[in-house]
């Protein structure tokens, strides 16, 4: 089941967690079916490059909800991809984005834009091993993979 903007709420998935509103053109904040979340940067897109950042909000994810992160509509249009990731049950900190741009034009990214969408969905049960891996309580900033632990 997708959680609705109410749940979300009352939650308190995201903090801060803002009612939609818009910066540099760009959307962001509470939608009726999901999150959409802020990049913490000003990046400067290279065709063909891939890059990290990070978000604005932090998450606090309970043990019955899995967060999906997917494409923006208004960056997917410009040629920028974001590899999908999945918010776990029982994760908490800042979101890692993996972006890549397709176009063979540069792109600007200003920090505050929204950049992503997550969509959050209630899993049947609370799961009997709550994420605690190597992410957890992930720092601000663009974090780069670390070793198993």
């Amino acid at each position: 089941m997708i959680l609705s903007d109410k749940t979300i709420k009352q939650i308190g998935l995201v903090s801060p967690l803002v009612a939609q509103s818009v910066s540099h053109g760009v959307s962001f904040g509470l939608s009726s079916a999901g999150y959409d979340i802020r990049i913490a940067e000003d990046l400067w897109m290279w065709p063909g490059r891939f890059q990290l950042a990070s978000t604005i909000e932090h998450f606090d994810m309970p043990d019955d909800v899995v967060g999906i992160v997917h494409d923006k509509s208004t960056w997917a249009r410009r040629g920028l991809a974001m590899q999908n990731t999945v918010i776990e049950p029982g994760w908490r900190g800042f979101l890692t984005l993996e972006l890549t741009l397709h176009s063979m034009r540069v792109l600007r990214l200003r920090r505050g834009m929204g950049i992503a969408q997550v969509v959050f969905h209630r899993i049947d049960q609370p799961v009997e091993t709550p994420y605690n891996g190597k992410y957890q309580e992930q720092e601000a900033g663009p974090q780069k993979a670390r070793p198993s632990k």
